[in-house]
Order: C-alpha cells, then sequence, then structure tokens
C-alpha cells in the first residue's frame, strides 16, 4: 500500500491503528467520531469549488493560491494532523505546486489557536522520508504494535479490535 496522509496521521496518532489501517482493517465505518468528521468535511466544501481535491493518492481539503487547508474535527492530536498537513504539502512540491499549509480545528479543546500556520521545511521533509519507510516498514511486518492503553484509545474507531 502507497503511503498517504491518513497513515502519515495514524503512524504519529497510534502505530497499531497505522498497521491495521494500512492493512485494509477499516473499522471507522462504524465510528461515530468519523462520521462526524466526515459530515464537517461535507458542511465546509459544500459551495466550494476548491475544496476536496484528489491527487495520487492524497485527498486535500482546500487549495488557495496561499494555502492548503486542512479541516479538523478537533485538536485532539495536533502533532498528527501537522505531520499529515506536510505530508500532503511534500506530495504538491514533488508536482511543482508551493504552498504554506493551514490546520483548522472546528471543535477547539487543547490549543488556544483554531488555525495552525504551517510551511515545509527541509528538516520536515527529511523527517517524512523517515516516516514514509518506517510506515512501509510496519505494513510489511507480521507484528501488530502493541495498543497504547492510553485514554485516547476510548474514542478510537478501532477500541473494540484492541480491548474487546
Amino acid at each position: 500500500m502507497k503511503v498517504n496522509g491518513t497513515l502519515m496521521n495514524y503512524y504519529i496518532h497510534c502505530k497499531r491503528q497505522c498497521y491495521l489501517h494500512g492493512n485494509r482493517l477499516n473499522l471507522e465505518d462504524n465510528s461515530e467520531a468519523v462520521k462526524i468528521g466526515k459530515a464537517i468535511h461535507e458542511d465546509k466544501a459544500e459551495g466550494s469549488d476548491n475544496s476536496e481535491i484528489a491527487i495520487e493518492n492524497i485527498r486535500i481539503d482546500k487549495l488557495t493560491k496561499e494555502y492548503l487547508t486542512e479541516v479538523k474535527k478537533s485538536d485532539a492530536d495536533v502533532e498528527a494532523s501537522k505531520w499529515q498537513l506536510l505530508f500532503y504539502l511534500k506530495v504538491l512540491k514533488g508536482k511543482g505546486i508551493i504552498r504554506k499549509g493551514k490546520l483548522e480545528f472546528v471543535e477547539k479543546n487543547k490549543t488556544e489557536k483554531k488555525t495552525v500556520i504551517l510551511e515545509l521545511t527541509e528538516e520536515n521533509e527529511r523527517q517524512l522520508d523517515l516516516y514514509v519507510t518506517e510506515i512501509q516498514r510496519l505494513l510489511a511486518s507480521d507484528t501488530i504494535p502493541e495498543r497504547l492503553n492510553k485514554p485516547k484509545c476510548k474514542k478510537c474507531a478501532y477500541y473494540e479490535y484492541c480491548y474487546i
């Protein structure tokens, strides 16, 4: 499977989730949180010409002259969202499209700002290359990573797989 933004996000968030999703175990269709997130994306995209753009194996929420915007339901895992957005910026750069990144959080829980602006740096690109290699190695492995056993696991679409 080719690495995409979702796998990048999941890898940062939870390697077990990344492994399961990357190996075609999709439990997200039953998740209320995922359904809400999809509804938010649909609502944001309604009436906009520059939203939900597919390029290769990524789906961009919104692209303008200045920004590639990724809309997230909540700021529960900003770090994972940042790396997903940086991954998208790198894919665009490979196509000759240079943009800044903008993360927009609909539900603000932990961060002070509702919007985060990012720029792709050479250091980020090197780290993304490492992450892609690590994700590919993880997905090819026969060993499922251990569960995290953290409070965030209770809201995960894979909770039943890991705990029940």
